[in-house]
């Protein structure tokens, strides 16, 4: 039987809903991911064996496991730890699925950021930092003021790509019952009795999403790159 796309009629609004609460799974764990991995590649460029080893192994472990695995490890364990309330943003976005799988999300994104800043950071001239030194500057400071920049304009590139990335890979909370984009997906493939034309559908809201990001990501490289020659 060949299927046709006269259900979205019907179940738009489904895709609308999967769609704010991926974007919704997306920026919380762009964010967190990036707070973890800015940290956790300080600790690994730490001089500290004890920081550093710390850092190395998180960062072995996450990126030598299963994401799916890891969102089950936090899911069950966390609600082991703390009870986290039943609470609804809007009609089926749950804190306590949210929390533990965006968390698991930004974690695993963490420690693949952390490899990136630590590559940016190393990639800087060292003779920029023994220039800000003999001028008196501290070390934070040379790393808020001059590495950091540098860096981040370096590793942008990667950076977009593992937020796209992150997109994708939101997918796999509805394992735990977080009603995203394919969840929603699945809602309605049961419904209709169509397996193909609602996944395609979801590939090009993904695109729309995945897309967009690239663009902007492209036009704030274009606009740094303008900066330096300006």
């Amino acid at each position: 039987m060949i299927e046709s796309f006269s259900f979205l009629g019907t179940y738009f609004p489904l895709y609308i809903e999967g769609t704010i609460t991926t974007v919704v799974i997306s920026l919380f764990t762009v964010l967190f991911g990036t707070i973890i991995g800015i940290l956790f590649a300080l600790m690994k460029l730490s001089k500290i064996k004890v920081i550093k080893g710390v850092a190395s192994t998180y960062i072995e472990i996450v990126r030598g496991t299963p994401v799916l695995v890891q969102v089950f490890i936090w899911y069950y364990g966390l609600s082991t730890i703390i009870t986290i309330p039943d609470i609804y943003i809007g009609d089926s976005l749950n804190l306590a699925q949210l929390i533990p799988g965006a968390f698991a999300l930004a974690l695993n994104s963490g420690a693949y950021v952390a490899e990136i800043i630590r590559a940016g950071i190393l990639a800087v001239d060292k003779g920029q930092t023994e220039a800000a030194q003999s001028l008196g500057m501290k070390k934070a400071m040379i790393m808020r003021y001059i590495i950091m920049p540098q860096a981040i304009k370096n590793i942008l590139p990667a950076i977009g790509n593992e937020f796209i990335v992150l997109i994708k890979e939101s997918s796999i909370l509805y394992v735990i019952g977080i009603q995203e984009l394919m969840a929603k997906t699945s809602t309605v493939q049961s419904s209709t009795f169509q397996p193909v034309a609602p996944l395609i559908v979801t590939s090009v809201l993904y695109f729309i999403l995945t897309f967009s990001l690239s663009r902007l990501i492209g036009g704030f490289e274009r606009r740094l790159n303008k900066d330096d020659r300006n």
